[in-house]
């Protein structure tokens, strides 16, 4: 796989990432195979997929716990490892109306930096992400403990997740940034208004977290019935009957293409969210090693101007993200 600096002065990863939540978090709990998961991770690595993003939260817990065992002493050196921190879970499935709680206060980021250090099993972590801004905690705190372990050399580089211009701001001015990862895909295209434009002229590596639209952009899901019974994905707006249905032109504007180029639509779909920028390395997440590999593949497809205008012509989706 080609690879891509991530950010001015980041290190080199496969222009393709793996997104590991679905594997233990979230999506699908009945078809979920550690076995199975470890084997992708691993695979993934032999396809040039470099970075690996997990989170303390996804499981919780188990998620590193997982990317740990699949990467051991042998793979570790070869990836770009990134977690995050600053999310709390009250136990509850999400499925089920769990909720997500922040946390950003100092001493809960020390605390869980030695945490996902030893679940993980390493003695470095290469990108260390604050999931979510606290809001009862100034930002300037929170980055300024996640910085002492960099000091420390538990931590390589930091980065942001789901912030503002101005947020990315008041970290820099006490530690630089080296990534902000938000959603972004054809039915998610905030970022592209202001923070996508900053972080290029920083130098500042992106990462867009569920590239594929949460999976609808594969074109697999025309129904709320091809998702499982206890998949999160049914309590959210944009996978209710109504807006999928009105959500299927972006599926068929983006199969066309992928048809007219002999690539899928997850190939076609990731490879317009690499277009978008420089440092831009979208994270797509499966735990099957037939989408890994399809996902792998979007590397090497390189829309046209034309084709990339179509689809940045295409309407807003139906449906809030949450």
């Amino acid at each position: 796989m080609r690879t891509t600096s991530l950010g001015s002065k980041g290190p080199l990863v496969g222009a393709v990432g793996l997104g590991c939540m679905g594997m233990t978090h979230a999506y699908d709990p009945a078809g979920r195979d550690d076995t199975t998961s470890i084997a992708v991770i691993r695979e993934a690595v032999d396809l040039g997929v470099t970075l690996i993003d997990t989170a303390d939260v996804y499981g919780p817990f188990t998620n590193e716990e997982l990317v740990g065992r699949a990467l051991g002493a042998g793979l570790r050196d070869e990836v770009v490892l990134a977690t995050k921190v600053g999310l709390t879970f009250d136990g509850a499935d999400l499925a089920s109306g769990g909720q997500l709680v922040r946390n950003g206060r100092p001493e809960h980021i020390r605390q869980a930096v030695d945490a996902s250090l030893r679940r993980l099993g390493t003695d470095r972590i290469d990108l260390y992400q604050l999931h979510r801004i606290d809001p009862e905690v100034p930002i300037e705190e929170t980055w300024g403990a996640m910085a002492e372990a960099v000091a420390a050399g538990k931590v390589l580089r930091l980065g942001l997740s789901e912030v503002a211009v101005d947020e990315i701001r008041r970290a820099q001015a006490v530690h630089p940034v080296a990534s902000v990862q938000s959603e972004l895909s054809l039915w998610t295209r905030d970022p592209l208004a202001e923070v996508l434009p900053y972080c290029e002229s920083e130098g500042i590596g992106f990462l867009p977290f569920s590239p594929l639209g949460r999976g609808f952009l594969t074109g697999s899901i025309a129904s709320t019935d091809d998702l499982p019974a206890d998949d999160w994905r049914r309590t959210l707006p944009r996978f209710q009957e109504e807006a999928l249905a009105a959500n299927q032109a972006l599926v068929d504007a983006v199969r066309a293409i992928a048809e007219r180029r002999g690539a899928t639509p997850a190939q076609t779909a990731l490879a317009w969210v690499i277009a978008q920028g420089q440092y831009v390395v979208p994270i797509p997440g499966t735990k099957t090693p037939k989408y890994l590999a399809d996902n792998a593949g979007a590397a090497s497809v390189e829309l046209t101007p034309e084709e990339l205008a179509q689809l940045d012509a295409l309407p807003a989706p139906s449906g809030g993200r949450y």
